[in-house]
């Protein structure tokens, strides 16, 4: 009775008013790492690292509607504040035994740079292309740009309507930022062999 209350509520909402419910999607991303901590299966790292994020990555800014839950709530995926939640993770920072922001100072660690190419959320899935580079003193030692959709989760936007639709973009976007990482720390690793 009560999401009948809530859904009729929206439709009267949006049909009258034309008003806009947002929904940003890194409003809790922090705690659902936490609650999903152990899920992302990455591979250890060989060594620490520091991390950057490319300038239109952290200010990156998406914005979308599905018509499955309602046309009057508007999706707001800021990808480089959940990048970096998820850099700063539990998960994260057991795979790289510390992994920390760039200060600009000069460091024996290496600095990953990550470059967000595109983020898009269709077809019940987050499609991310991320490309991230390996510099030390000052010299690129690698680049690579990853590109994967996350699992669909259509049929939890199906039957749960806007109450299940943050948990689909935000499961769907990790998965998919999961798969990246366990790719590029392999190929981190492999790197780091043909240094030594």
């Amino acid at each position: 009775m009560k999401r009948f209350a809530y859904l009729l509520v929206l439709a009267l909402c949006a049909g009258v008013t034309g008003c806009t419910i947002n929904h940003p999607i890194d409003k809790d991303y922090a705690a659902y790492l936490a609650n999903n901590q152990g899920e992302s299966a990455l591979p250890k790292a060989q060594g620490p690292a520091d991390y950057l994020l490319a300038p239109a990555t952290e200010t990156h800014h998406y914005e979308f509607r599905s018509a499955l839950v309602g046309h009057a709530n508007l999706w707001i995926v800021d990808f480089g504040k959940l990048l970096d939640m998820t850099l700063a993770s539990q998960d994260v920072q057991q795979a790289f035994e510390g992994l920390k922001r760039h200060d600009g100072a000069s460091s024996s660690a290496p600095v990953l740079r990550f470059e967000l190419m595109q983020y898009r959320f269709e077809d019940f899935r987050a499609y991310v292309t991320l490309n991230v580079e390996v510099a030390s003193a000052g010299q690129q030692l690698f680049s690579k740009t990853y590109q994967v959709e996350g699992k669909s989760q259509g049929g939890k936007m199906f039957w749960g309507g806007a109450f299940a639709m943050k948990n689909a973009v935000q499961q769907s976007t990790k998965l998919a930022m999961d798969e990246i990482l366990r790719n590029f720390i392999r190929d981190f690793n492999q790197l780091k062999l043909a240094q030594n």
